[in-house]
């Protein structure tokens, strides 16, 4: 079983700074990646507090969800007995060999199949083995599947008051774990994140045979941008969506 996470600490924090409106860009976006989920057995990896869970629900997906915060998953699931959507979380680490192989995921219902699409909303950067994530990811969905991720744009290089994607006094080439000091980057600043290039990113996909099908790099909200003006030249978020195999399943 895990251990304690960065994120158990902070889980108030988190819960109320990203709540189950889903209108930031990057969210957004992603969905629009994932496509139709009705009717189609979704997982979500590092899935927090259940925001993105809950709307893949909403939207009629069968939905199992995972991540390593027990305190963030109390708040799922305390969401989850107030307006039941049938969502099944699960306390692990995601990068562990075989957690996510078909019929080791718990008492889920139908664990024994393998799943239409896995998704991961800004949560490979707190994810320290990302080989490991992505394994799970793949081997846990059909040929054809989709995997779908957001992140913080590998080449954002920050601007005044907020950290770029690797430290100050580092170069982009330079991968690993650290930990934010820009002002308005309240969330890393707490939890830190784990740099990678974006070759990093794309070739571990390759490696598990997920194929990069298409990618976007959302403009961030207006308001967000008109406080960062200096900030919001870059680009900022990185969505993308990979098939395993190669080929989709029809949409």
């Amino acid at each position: 079983m895990p251990g304690a996470a960065r994120y158990d600490d902070i889980a108030d924090f988190y819960a109320t700074g990203w709540t189950d409106t889903i209108d930031d860009p990057a969210s957004v976006r992603l969905l629009d990646l994932l496509g139709p989920v009705a009717g189609r057995r979704v997982l979500e990896l590092a899935c927090g507090h259940g925001r993105i869970s809950r709307e893949l629900a909403r939207r009629g997906a069968g939905v199992v969800a995972a991540d390593i915060s027990e305190a963030l998953l109390e708040k799922a699931r305390a969401a989850e007995r107030e307006t039941p959507l049938g969502i099944h979380y699960i306390h692990t680490d995601v990068t562990r060999p075989g957690v996510l192989a078909i019929g080791t995921l718990g008492t889920a219902p139908d664990s024994d199949t393998v799943f239409d699409a896995v998704v991961c909303s800004f949560g490979l950067s707190d994810i320290d083995d990302l080989e490991g994530a992505i394994a799970g990811a793949a081997g846990a969905l059909r040929p054809g599947g989709v995997f779908a991720c957001s992140i913080l744009h590998p080449c954002f290089p920050g601007g005044p008051g907020v950290s770029g994607s690797w430290p100050g006094d580092a170069r982009y080439h330079v991968e690993g774990w650290w930990r934010a000091d820009g002002e308005l980057s309240a969330l890393r600043r707490q939890v830190g994140a784990n740099h990678r290039t974006l070759s990093t990113y794309v070739n571990t996909f390759r490696r598990h045979d997920l194929w990069l099908d298409e990618m976007a790099e959302p403009e961030p909200a207006t308001d967000w941008a008109a406080k960062r003006p200096d900030a919001a030249k870059f680009p900022i978020f990185l969505v993308m969506r990979c098939v395993k195999n190669g080929k989709p399943l029809a949409r």
